[in-house]
């Protein structure tokens, strides 16, 4: 499974995008209209290649797999999507491999990991993590 993780860490470097972005969102059902700032983050992975993206759903079975809408002309895409927690638990396994990417995987761990933010680095001790995990606290 460890190079699962490492091989997933590669496509999000090379073809991934990670958004972590607090933006406001206007609820349009409820009386005045009320805007709340609500955190978007998501991770996804799109590509032609069909078999590599539907890989990534099947192996971490998590996220949504979809074809991607794209201008005529161009070849189809697929994509693959995570949100939310899906997306911590995704960071969590790409971290100790991922390289262009780090900074982003780091601030999605940050914002749903509350003693990550204490170690002073803006890292996650990796470490304290799988210890964490072993013992069954999260």
């Amino acid at each position: 499974m460890e190079s699962d993780w490492a091989y997933l860490a590669g496509l999000i470097d090379g073809e991934g995008s990670i958004y972590y972005k607090q933006q406001k969102q206007k609820r349009n059902n409820r009386p005045g209209k009320p805007v709340h700032n609500v955190w978007v983050i998501r991770l996804e992975i799109a590509m032609t290649a069909k078999d590599t993206v539907k890989w990534c759903h099947d192996t971490f079975n998590c996220g949504a797999f979809n074809e991607r809408k794209v201008k005529e002309g161009m070849k189809r895409q697929w994509r693959w999507r995570v949100s939310h927690r899906e997306c911590l638990t995704i960071c969590l396994g790409v971290w100790p491999h991922i390289k262009n990417k780090l900074h982003k995987v780091e601030q999605v761990i940050d914002h749903y990991e509350p003693y990550a933010k204490n170690l002073g680095d803006n890292v996650v001790d990796f470490k304290l993590e799988k210890e964490m995990r072993r013992n069954g606290k999260q």
